[in-house]
């Protein structure tokens, strides 16, 4: 398979929940799906300097933990990848209610609203107006405290956005579905080009990498907001079936990825 795997990729999969992981790995890893070891040490230092992870140790023979704040991020990823499939699987159908969520800062302080606009937008809400977003999904249990402490929260089971009342003539308004669509070709390029004589972890390493990137941009709003047959949804289901496929890959390997919670269920 062609394309560069993400340095991040191999990095989060190999974060273990709990405790830490000997940096060897990591860089073996690496190396295997063509990251090479500067590239792989930027990485780990914006990471540190983020305060998602912390280091031990130097080079190779260091070790590699997640922080507090490193393993909120990891669970947050779980969570949204957690709705995903359940919503594919039919097991979350949209209940018709949306989320409205108000930021509401002095405009003394620009920086901490602007910050809170950003958060709401990557975890999947939409600006329907300068300080109103909105969300078929509640995102609430996505923000911390100070957020909420900003935010005034509502929910309404009918909402017209300029003239548009219609629930996915809304959605494709705020989430037009072509560019989402688009996101989810590198998934099924990946999914064609998966081999399995392929070493299981170069497998999974593809494979997860192509589903972080599908993942980025998409709201994951439900099923029925889309019209017809939704590609990302089917390739999800593809995805999943192809990581559950693949032989373990070692002890340590993807511990702390959510597809392998997900796959276990």
């Amino acid at each position: 398979m062609s394309g560069v795997i993400s340095a991040r990729t191999v990095i989060d999969a190999f974060l273990p929940r709990e405790g830490d992981v000997a940096l060897a790995d990591v860089y073996r890893a690496a190396n295997l799906v063509g990251v090479a070891d500067q590239p792989l040490r930027l990485v780990l230092r914006r990471r540190a300097a983020a305060g998602a992870v912390v280091l031990s140790g130097r080079g190779r023979a260091g070790r590699l933990a997640l922080t507090a704040a490193g393993r909120v991020e990891i669970e947050r990823d779980r969570l949204g990848l957690g709705l995903a499939i359940a919503q594919d699987r039919g097991e979350a159908p949209w209940d018709g209610r949306w989320h409205l969520l108000s930021v509401h800062v002095p405009e003394a302080d620009r920086g901490r609203r602007d910050a809170l606009r950003r958060t709401l937008m990557a975890i999947g809400a939409a600006p329907a107006s300068t300080a109103l977003f909105l969300s078929p999904h509640d995102l609430t249990p996505l923000l911390d405290d100070d957020a909420r402490d900003h935010m005034v929260v509502a929910v309404a089971e009918e909402v017209s956005l300029r003239g548009v009342a219609d629930p996915r003539g809304i959605a494709e308004a705020l989430w037009p579905a072509a560019p989402i669509d688009a996101g989810y070709d590198v998934l099924e390029i990946a999914l064609e080009a998966d081999d399995p004589r392929d070493a299981p972890v170069i497998r999974r390493l593809r494979l997860a990498d192509a589903l972080e990137h599908a993942l980025r941009s998409d709201p994951l709003l439900p099923v029925e907001l889309r019209d017809g047959p939704w590609r990302p949804a089917r390739l999800r289901t593809d995805w999943l079936q192809r990581w559950e496929s693949v032989p373990d890959g070692g002890p340590a390997v993807f511990d702390g990825w959510i597809a392998a919670d997900i796959a276990a269920r």
